[in-house]
């Protein structure tokens, strides 16, 4: 839940701080005035600036939305810290027998694991995210334990 919310709450913001851009812009702009139907021509420098300002506007709008998925999709489902320790996993040579590429991060403090394609070829594939026990001591205690131990 707090994963769904820190990526509103960024939403939010952005959106803010972009719309208050976008007022200051069409304040800053001069309105076209018309008086007659050969004036298109005259003021077609004045359309062109602010056609290319509400353009860069909108392409700075899309830019900062795709960096705001991009963060989200690399941080901590639990502690929304950003996810290190990237490991390729597969190869393309022995795909047969290690699988696709991958790339594999996890989360510094143990909450779980985010596989990544290396490379999407057939469209979109989701990273599948995998959360770990409370208790990540769990797996090397289990690796080193003979069979016959006892706990």
């Amino acid at each position: 839940m707090r994963y769904w919310a820190y990526f509103s709450a960024k939403l939010i913001v952005a959106g803010g701080v972009l719309y208050g851009l976008l007022l200051l812009l069409s304040g800053l702009l001069p309105e076209e005035t018309r008086l007659n139907e050969y004036d298109a021509f005259r003021n077609g420098p004045l359309r062109l600036v602010n056609n290319l300002a509400f353009m860069g506007w909108f392409l700075l709008c899309a830019g900062v939305l795709y960096l705001i998925i991009r963060d989200q999709r690399y941080r901590c489902r639990v502690c929304l810290r950003r996810l290190r320790m990237p490991i390729e996993t597969g190869s393309w040579g022995q795909m047969l027998q290690l699988g696709r590429p991958r790339i594999e991060y996890i989360c510094p403090y143990g909450h779980g694991t985010l596989k990544a394609e290396e490379l999407q070829i057939s469209g979109l594939a989701n990273p599948e995210w995998t959360p770990h026990s409370d208790d990540m001591w769990d797996e090397l205690y289990a690796a080193s334990k003979e069979p016959g131990d006892q706990p």
